[in-house]
C-alpha cells in the first residue's frame, strides 16, 4: 500500500530520472555504440505513436461538441502572441545585439509562444479539470502560431529559402496530425463500436497516464542527449535555463489567475504553462538559432517538476 501510494505521488519524476538513467547507461555501454542510429529511427516513431494512443485514450472521454472556444481562451492567445511578436520585434529592430542577449531572447520567445503539450489534457484530467476547454485551446494555439510565427520570424531570423506559405505548411503538418487524427479516430469508435468504446472508457481511464510516462521518459532520455551534446559555456547554459524557469514560471501563473476568474484554474494553468517540448526544440532548430533548443529540454524538466507538485498536492487532498 506504501509503495503504490509513493509511486502514485512521485510517478513523474521516477519516469524523468528513468530517462536520464536510461540515456546515461546506454551512451556508456560500447556494447550498443553500434546502435545508435536504429534506436534514434525507433524512437522517432515510437514517441508519436505513444501521444497518439495517450490523446485517443483522452479523446475517447470527450466529445467533439464539448470543444467549445471560451472567452478565457481569448487572455491566453493574447499573452503568447503580444509576448511573441514584442521579443521578435526587440530583435528585429535592435541593432548591435549581442550575440549571448539574442540566443536568451530567442530562448524566451520560444518557451513564451511554444504550443500546449498534446499531454496536457492528461494532466489536465488527472488533476480533475476540464480537458475539453483544454482541447480547444490547444487546437485554438497550434492555428495561431502556424498564422503568426512565420510572419514574425522572417523579419527577426529569417530562414533561406523558406517562404512563410512553406513555413506555415511546415508548422502545420509538424502539430495537426497529432492533433486531428486521434480525436477523429475516437468519435470514429464512438459511432461505430460504442462497446469498445464503454471498454476505454470505463476500464482504460488510466491508460493515457500510463502512456504518458513512458512518452515522458523517452522525451527526458532525448533532452538529456541533447543538453550532452550541446557546445555551450556552463554559464550561458545556465542563463538559458533561468530563462525557461522564469517563462515556465510566469505562464504557470498567468494561466491560472485567468483560469481562477472564469472557474478553469487547472485548465488555464496547465494549457498556458504545460508546453509541447519536442515541438519548441524541433522548432529551434528550424526557424532560431539552433543552440535554443536546450530551452526547450529545460522547459521539459519545469513543466514536469510542477506537474509533480500538483499531482502529490492534488492526491493528497483528495486523501
Amino acid at each position: 500500500m506504501r509503495l503504490h501510494k509513493f509511486l502514485r505521488d512521485w510517478s513523474l519524476p521516477i519516469a524523468m530520472l528513468g530517462g536520464v538513467v536510461m540515456y546515461l547507461l546506454y551512451t556508456n555501454i560500447p556494447l550498443f555504440d553500434s546502435t545508435h542510429n536504429f534506436v534514434s529511427a525507433v524512437i522517432s516513431v515510437v514517441q508519436p505513436g505513444l501521444i497518439f494512443a495517450m490523446l485517443f485514450a483522452t479523446f475517447c472521454k470527450v466529445r467533439i461538441k464539448e470543444l467549445k472556444p471560451s472567452r478565457w481562451h481569448l487572455w491566453l492567445l493574447a499573452f503568447q502572441i503580444i509576448s511573441f511578436v514584442t521579443i521578435s520585434l526587440s530583435i528585429a529592430f535592435v541593432p548591435g545585439m549581442p550575440e549571448t542577449l539574442r540566443v536568451l531572447l530567442e530562448s524566451a520567445m520560444m518557451c513564451l509562444v511554444c504550443p500546449t503539450a498534446t499531454a496536457a489534457a492528461v494532466i489536465t484530467a488527472r488533476l480533475g479539470g476540464n480537458s475539453a476547454s483544454l482541447i480547444s485551446y490547444t487546437m485554438q494555439i497550434n492555428i495561431a502560431v502556424a498564422l503568426v510565427a512565420p510572419l514574425f520570424l522572417a523579419l527577426s531570423h529569417p530562414v533561406d529559402g523558406m517562404s512563410l506559405a512553406s513555413s506555415f505548411l511546415l508548422i502545420i503538418g509538424k502539430v495537426f496530425p497529432l492533433l486531428l487524427c486521434p480525436l477523429l479516430c475516437a468519435e470514429a469508435v464512438r459511432r461505430f463500436l460504442p462497446r469498445l468504446h464503454a471498454v476505454l472508457v470505463t476500464k482504460g481511464r488510466n491508460l493515457p497516464f500510463y502512456l504518458w510516462l513512458v512518452a515522458l521518459s523517452l522525451a527526458i532520455a532525448m533532452t538529456s542527449r541533447a543538453i550532452a551534446h550541446s557546445h555551450l559555456s556552463i554559464w550561458v547554459m545556465a542563463a538559458i535555463a533561468v530563462v525557461s524557469f522564469v517563462c515556465c514560471l510566469v505562464q504557470f501563473g498567468f494561466g491560472r489567475f485567468v483560469g481562477r476568474r472564469n472557474g478553469e484554474i487547472i485548465a488555464g494553468g496547465q494549457s498556458l504553462g504545460q508546453k509541447n517540448t519536442v515541438f519548441a526544440i524541433w522548432f529551434a532548430y528550424t526557424f532560431l538559432t539552433p543552440v535554443t533548443a536546450i530551452a526547450g529540454g529545460f522547459y521539459s524538466l519545469w513543466h514536469n517538476l510542477v506537474n509533480t507538485i500538483q499531482l502529490y498536492k492534488y492526491n493528497h487532498k483528495k486523501q
